[in-house]
């Protein structure tokens, strides 16, 4: 390693106008060229502010105190010295966790990335941006970089918008890459792909990096120095091996005991369903759109989103949907949901198709499957008192009078919010609280199955530790069905019964818990595993199933298995024939050619 230093932080504090305790305080921290250092903390600790006061962009309402932060031995925070604005962007350069919206939606992403290099590069002319922009888009693995560097961010899937963004950052050669949580919105293989990416890159340009995580699994992809905050403070900081076989403060220690076990003896998964009657009934559901050709009129593409799904939701169990980015599970979300119709396939409650149903039958229906939707903050009004957003359910089915806030209240206590929070806005309020929010809003109509759409991914692991427990206390007592659609596999060994597999539109396995986890059948199945973000040694080898790039577009499908151009065990029937999901042994599925010809060797 290259041991000149780049970056160095002296005795940094942060705090508010108000002159409340600093958020951050007395922080040091060193950068050498080529190196890696990893930054945890968990929600609250002071993580984002330290992100973003290295690239001396501090949130609104928030003030440096003291220190500094050195580059090349400079102080870029100094104002009368200016030494910030000639670094900023091109020398130290800043990736968050929301690429979705942080790029003009009006403009294509090649176009903004060249107008920025341009701001911070005059010396480049706008050709060289141009091929300097395209060169890196291949080198970040992203497809057809001439033809992608016209696309709108709208375009991209999360884990595509992700590499734009680290583009977009290294374009200007920097020194230094703060990246702050970069994988936390992603699925697990996405997420593999960009830390294996951001190692690369570091290595190749010789660029610092200072890589901030909510979770230890993830810094244990570098193993490099990694140092420890909690509550604004720097409060130990070592190698990564020495600190997690040697933790010396509680802040570590409980770090280290919130990572999720996958495959540790003792983690036992939940029971299956009491009684094993369908609830939902899906059949050969479809749902494809048809998205206008760029530079046409009248000429269309269509978009394969789900393609012919069929599966049961038993009565009390948690069924999990787990897959990539762009597999589809959020149009079947919708579909489960009927907030869209499948094109052809049946979907049923309770014996009973939706589609049958009359507008004033399917209001009442509604009551019956709630959606929980990943957003707390977008999917609360912000102008909308606590008590009457959860009580707005039953006001568009006619309720009301004095018994209502009673009612709003019983639920507001069921889901641990207290009173005090009827009037008040929503604001103020955590994460997990708004998640609250949005549970009661759906409890009070006294559903059969709540489906969570990923509605456990943008809190951490503590909160959504607690969250786990409501929902499992809820079930019991008011004998709920749960669909869980997740990127995060520990989440989903935890909480699970059955779990369905999804890639590119289609389900590919199906099993329970258990079978899911340590006996699985499909190649694409492995993969997830390989990728999961955990400190236990895992029995599949992400050398050996670690994917690349992202599946094939749905508008362009392969013949033959949609996986077999990622599949590191494809063979030539798999381009050439669709595997169909057959039952491998009672309960289990899979959709895989090899699962069939290894049923055939065992039965010959």
């Amino acid at each position: 390693m290259d041991l000149k230093l780049i970056l160095e932080v002296e005795n940094l504090t942060v705090g508010t106008a108000d002159g409340a305790r600093p958020v951050l305080e007395g922080v040091g921290l060193k950068l050498h060229a080529g190196e890696i250092v990893g930054v945890y903390g968990e929600t609250g600790a002071g993580k984002t502010v330290l992100s973003r006061a290295l690239a001396d962009w501090l949130p609104p309402g928030l003030s440096y105190r003291s220190g500094k932060v050195l580059f090349a031995g400079h102080d870029i925070l100094d104002r009368r010295a200016g030494a910030g604005k000639a670094v900023i962007g091109r020398d130290i350069a800043y990736i968050g966790s929301k690429p979705q919206s942080a790029m003009d939606p009006t403009l294509p992403v090649g176009v903004q990335i060249v107008e920025k290099l341009r701001a911070v590069r005059p010396e480049w002319s706008p050709a060289t941006c141009r091929d300097r922009v395209i060169q890196l888009l291949t080198e970040v693995r992203i497809p057809s970089p001439e033809e992608r560097f016209h696309d709108y961010p709208s375009k991209f899937s999360g884990g595509m918008m992700q590499r734009v963004m680290i583009v977009d950052a290294i374009a200007a050669e920097p020194a230094v890459l703060i990246a702050d949580n970069v994988t936390q919105p992603l699925d697990v293989t996405i997420g593999a792909q960009i830390v294996a990416l951001l190692g690369d890159l570091a290595h190749r340009h010789r660029m610092g990096t200072v890589y901030l995580a909510s979770s230890l699994a993830t810094l244990s992809q570098f193993g490099g120095r990694t140092a420890v905050l909690g509550e604004g403070r720097i409060v130990e900081e070592r190698p990564f091996a020495d600190l997690i076989a040697d933790p010396r403060t509680e802040t570590t220690r409980r770090a280290i005991e919130a990572v999720p076990k996958i495959w540790a003896v003792g983690e036992k998964p939940p029971a299956p369903a009491v009684a094993p009657v369908p609830l939902m009934r899906i059949r050969e559901a479809t749902r494809t759109y048809r998205i206008r050709r760029r530079g046409t009129f009248n000429s269309y593409n269509a978009v394969q989103a789900v393609r012919g799904v069929s599966f049961d939701i038993l009565t009390g169990e948690n069924f999990g949907i787990v897959g990539e980015s762009g597999c589809g599970k959020s149009t079947l979300t919708r579909l489960l949901a009927w907030l869209e119709t499948p094109d052809a396939g049946a979907i049923e409650l309770a014996g009973v198709s939706l589609a049958a149903l009359s507008s004033r039958d399917l209001l009442a229906k509604r009551a019956e499957f709630q959606l929980l939707l990943q957003d707390p903050y977008n999917a609360l009004p912000p102008r909308t008192t606590v008590g009457r957003m959860i009580e707005e359910g039953l006001r568009i089915r006619g309720e009301g009078g004095k018994g209502l806030r009673d009612k709003v209240l019983a639920a507001m206590a069921e889901v641990g919010l207290p009173a005090r929070l009827y009037d008040q806005l929503p604001n103020t309020l955590s994460t997990g609280d708004r998640q609250r929010i949005s549970i009661a809003r759906a409890l009070i109509l006294s559903p059969r199955l709540l489906i969570l759409d990923e509605t456990l991914s943008s809190i951490d692991q503590r909160e959504q530790a607690k969250l786990i427990d409501l929902f499992a206390g809820l079930q019991k007592k008011n004998d709920l069905t749960y669909v869980f659609i997740s990127h995060d596999l520990a989440m989903v060994r935890k909480v699970c019964t059955r779990i369905a597999v999804m890639y590119l539109g289609k389900i590919v396995e199906i099993a329970d818990n258990h079978d899911l986890f340590f006996a699985p059948r499909h190649p694409y199945t492995k993969a997830l595993l390989s990728a999961a973000p955990t400190l236990e040694d895992k029995p599949f080898d992400a050398g050996e199933y670690l994917l690349e790039g992202e599946p094939p577009s749905p508008i362009d499908i392969p013949p033959g298995c949609s996986f077999a151009s990622r599949c590191p065990l494809a063979f030539a029937r798999c381009r050439a024939e669709t595997p169909e999901l057959r039952e491998w042994r009672p309960g289990a599925f899979a959709a895989c050619h090899l699962v069939e010809t290894e049923a055939a060797a065992a039965a010959a």
